[in-house]
């Protein structure tokens, strides 16, 4: 396994072809939430207000939350009537993560294997992340002024996949909704499936290129803006869009100061003039 290193672009992102990623097929998923409950007891966190066997709270659709690293929701479905389709959301680990992009301390970073993870001990809280992220998933527990917490899935990187594991929401699921696997051969099986039944599925991978590509990939059989996954993202890499300015950044912290204390060296270095002139004259009086 190799070491965690801060996303880049395009220009500097190699790419690393033996990542891992999930695939999460719509048509199978029926909505049960096991993924929640076993996400909820790997990560330890604490239990929800509404138990997962109550299914009342998909009437409801849910964002991400400071409560929960993943969630499900349902939706019409626009082929069937009085059906619903069932989808799990997470973070869906960007190739090149806006998140990261935008942190000013790397406190997000791209790990090999795929997931995207977070360094409490180097966040400093700013929510840049928030506001990058294309799909909404950062969120923050404030519960501690002083040290706010970062609520976003890992793809259970710690417990896990960094050790040869898959992820516990993959494992528990009844249906094998999702599969876990290298990204590359999860394109392969999720290409089969669609070609094998053009019927049952839409012509369209979800995350093969959104965004520069992502290691949570989906597959339907009814259009992704149905499901609520936003189609408007476009394919460019969204670190691409900032990497001008933020590459300006290092060097405004140096040069700033810099110059900041110049102009005020200068200042100083005038007044200091403006005295001395002011004293000779009156000493001249005094001798004369």
């Amino acid at each position: 396994m190799g070491k965690s290193k801060p996303a880049r672009g395009v220009e500097q992102f190699t790419g690393w072809p033996d990542r891992f990623g999930v695939l999460t097929d719509l048509t199978r998923c029926v909505g049960c939430r096991s993924c929640e409950a076993a996400c909820n007891e790997i990560n330890k966190l604490p239990q929800p207000k509404v138990p997962f066997e109550d299914r009342s709270v998909l009437e409801k659709e849910r964002r991400a939350s400071a409560e929960y690293y993943t969630y499900v929701n349902r939706y019409a479905d626009p082929k069937n009537k009085g059906q619903w389709v069932y989808r799990k959301a997470q973070c869906n680990h960007c190739d090149e993560p806006a998140c990261a992009s935008a942190c000013l301390v790397k406190a997000l970073t791209k790990t090999p294997e795929g997931p995207v993870i977070w360094n409490e001990k180097v966040c400093i809280g700013c929510r840049y992340c928030m506001t990058a992220c294309p799909f909404y998933v950062p969120a923050y527990e404030y519960s501690n002024a002083f040290s706010p917490n970062l609520v976003k899935c890992t793809m259970c990187y710690d417990t896990r996949t960094s050790k040869g594991g898959i992820p516990a929401c993959v494992e528990a699921c009844p249906m094998e909704a999702m599969t876990f696997g290298k990204r590359k051969d999860l394109i392969k099986v999720a290409r089969k499936r669609i070609m094998d039944r053009p019927d049952k599925y839409t012509d369209h991978i979800y995350g093969e290129h959104e965004v520069g590509g992502t290691c949570w990939l989906y597959i339907s059989g009814v259009p992704f803006e149905e499901v609520g996954l936003p189609t408007d993202v476009g394919t460019k890499p969204y670190p691409e869009f900032t990497r001008g300015f933020l590459s300006m950044v290092p060097a405004v912290l140096v040069v700033w100061p810099a110059l900041l204390g110049g102009f005020y060296m200068f200042t100083k270095n005038r007044e200091q003039e403006t005295e001395e002139e002011e004293v000779i004259p009156e000493e001249k009086e005094e001798w004369s």
